[in-house]
């Protein structure tokens, strides 16, 4: 069976939060208010119970089917969609205080410069300004949220979220069908992975536009009553 993010029929607050991130992609690029697109995953940690046979002439790599869970850990993409820079990072846990803190990473290390980074995410429970505030000192939090500007997605609008799409592509080249025992063997493969894929500077020429929306998706917006 397959799973669909589907939109609701007529649903006016769906609509806004959907032209509010269409606009945010129609902004041209400027590097002192850079838009950052993020989302995140969940990857299960497993190890060999038995050592894999290498690979050889003619035979490919073989891995046990017995494996031992070493437990959940949570991945973090932020991605810029212009600019064609990406970003993960890999926690032990995906509360609020995690989160929190790869924001304050983003916003103090990669955009020291930027007056404020325009950030577009889902409506999470975890993807909220309090939670500068569980994490962090309130002169800390306040500086940061500062920084911010946030675009939320509409419920059942993932899809408007450019990140999903680039997460979807780490986990293909990267993440699927690999076994990580710890947390460091996966941040090392997906450090590897995003440094590889900045060097080529894949960015995303995003072609939907809200004249797009308002026709082809006319039929999510509320029909007015004279």
């Amino acid at each position: 069976m397959k799973t669909w993010c589907i939109p609701p029929k007529a649903d006016a607050d769906f609509v806004w939060h959907m032209e509010d991130v269409l606009q945010t992609y129609q902004l041209a690029y400027d590097p002192l208010f850079p838009v950052v697109c993020m989302d995140e995953a969940s990857k299960q940690l497993i190890a060999e119970t038995r050592d894999p046979v290498a690979e050889e002439c003619g035979r490919v790599k073989r891995v046990d089917h017995e494996y031992e869970r070493k437990g959940v850990c949570n991945l973090f993409m932020f991605f810029e969609p212009l600019r064609g820079w990406r970003k993960v990072w890999v926690t032990d846990q995906r509360r609020k205080v995690e989160w929190a803190w790869c924001v304050k990473m983003l916003l103090e290390d990669i955009y020291p410069k930027a007056k404020k980074v325009i950030l577009v995410c889902d409506n999470l429970n975890t993807h909220t300004i309090g939670a500068f505030y569980e994490a962090f000192d309130p002169a800390t939090a306040w500086s940061l949220i500062s920084r911010l500007e946030f675009r939320h997605t509409p419920k059942h609008g993932s899809w408007l979220n450019i990140s999903e799409n680039e997460l979807s592509a780490m986990t293909r080249q990267c993440v699927q069908g690999r076994r990580f025992a710890t947390i460091d063997e996966l941040r090392a493969e997906t450090a590897a992975w995003h440094r590889h894929t900045n060097e080529r500077q894949r960015g995303v020429d995003w072609q939907f536009r809200i004249d797009d929306a308002r026709g082809k998706l006319k039929s999510l917006y509320p029909k007015i009553k004279g």
